[in-house]
């Protein structure tokens, strides 16, 4: 007790949500970290400060002085600085699993957005009832997730345009979710059952975001084949529904888009410049997470040039890995091209053939009322050089997109 510390770190986290640096009293056991360089959160310069907290609270920051038996830090050449913010996180599906939160709070994260992609506790109401009964060791805000609720409403007839009484009990839904404290909606449209849906669906129920002060981000309609025109229609949401709009996780994705970033980033300043508050979040990898069918815009997982195309567009078979594949777990872990060589076919058959035995089981499971959550894929799609020209965009930002127990590194 009392004994000088120095933590042999770059960047040390104030574990509380507010960036504003307050004086309080009380008798609350006390910490003080000396010789900081802090890093606020407001958007001030960095100053040197010594900071003293008691309790749960920054007590006081300035020149200080210790207390008797007081435990001390030295931060000299180090930054202080609140918890990061995960703006993007699918951590709400695991966070009663593990409400220590450990692959967030390890980077340092103490705020996470989650209900993202389309996909949200349903209805958010109880989700937050719960998440303060749990008191994770992560903060947890959320948006309505316009998939969750389009598969409430649609159930297994989903695969065609809503009709205008479904949009209408969707909207209900979805003000019922904001007047929660959702912080806007977000979309799948990649992934079933947002796939479906039309761009006039999207822009009625981000009309009624916009009525409610939120915001509308998107795992746009398509990141590879269709991906020009996926971002002319987010920009086209955002203009009709007059709300901001956040593509999740900016990417060129497809081998022959590798190196456009300037075309790209022109699109989103010109978006910006019409009026449209338009930003982006990205993850600092070169690959990304998804499941197998998500290669297949048509759902036609029988077709074997869309699997070509995966295989030698979206990423390679070496580059393809199984993290998660219950029909047969013995693959887990395995490459494309790793299952192709065991199996003896070409790495397309073998897409075609993988997909094909998830689908039996996930039919099987939807029957039984069971998690169809049976595969997924890990696969190197973009370049370093694309990357970095991406995150050096103002108005992008660092995000995880990452769950709290998984094979990426994010989580």
């Amino acid at each position: 007790m009392g004994k000088m510390k120095r933590y042999g770190v770059g960047v040390l986290f104030f574990s509380i949500l507010c960036a504003v640096l307050v004086g309080c009293g009380g008798e609350e056991p006390s910490t003080l970290i000396l010789n900081a360089t802090v890093v606020d959160g407001t958007g001030r310069d960095r100053f040197e400060a010594d900071v003293r907290l008691e309790g749960d609270r920054i007590a006081a920051v300035g020149k200080l002085r210790r207390r008797a038996d007081e435990p001390v830090i030295d931060a000299a050449g180090l930054v202080l600085s609140p918890g990061f913010i995960d703006t993007h996180s699918h951590a709400d599906y695991e966070i009663a699993e593990h409400p220590d939160a450990a692959a967030d709070i390890s980077q340092g994260i103490t705020t996470v957005l989650a209900g993202q992609c389309g996909g949200s506790q349903l209805p958010l109401s109880e989700f937050f009832a719960t998440v303060e009964e749990l008191r994770p060791a992560v903060n947890i805000a959320s948006f309505a997730g316009h998939g969750s609720i389009r598969a409430e409403v649609m159930g297994d007839d989903f695969a065609r345009p809503a009709s205008a009484d479904e949009i209408a009990s969707m909207r209900a839904l979805l003000v019922k979710d904001l007047e929660a404290g959702a912080l806007g909606m977000s979309t799948g449209l990649e992934y079933d059952p947002g796939i479906y849906s039309t761009t006039d669906e999207v822009v009625e129920l981000a009309k009624v975001v916009s009525s409610h002060g939120g915001r509308y981000v998107s795992h746009i309609r398509s990141e590879d084949r269709k991906f020009w025109e996926a971002v002319d229609e987010v920009v086209a949401i955002g203009r009709q529904a007059e709300l901001p709009v956040r593509i999740s996780h900016l990417k060129l994705a497809m081998t022959s888009s590798h190196g456009e970033t300037d075309r790209l980033l022109g699109m989103l300043e010109q978006a910006r410049a019409a009026g449209i508050e338009l930003t982006a979040d990205i993850y600092p990898y070169t690959y990304w997470q998804s499941t197998l069918t998500v290669m297949f815009p048509d759902r036609d997982f029988e077709d074997r040039q869309a699997a070509l195309f995966a295989v030698e567009e979206l990423s390679s078979p070496e580059g393809m890995l199984i993290p998660d594949f219950e029909p047969d777990p013995s693959l887990a872990g395995k490459t494309l091209a790793e299952i192709a060589a065991l199996r003896g076919t070409d790495p397309a058959t073998t897409l075609i053939d993988l997909i094909r035995e998830a689908e039996a089981m996930r039919v099987e499971k939807r029957a039984q009322g069971e998690d169809e959550d049976i595969e997924s894929i890990i696969a190197v799609s973009m370049t370093e050089a694309d990357i970095e020209k991406l995150i050096a965009w103002p108005h992008i930002n660092f995000c995880t997109d990452g769950d709290l127990d998984g094979s990426h590194p994010r989580g």
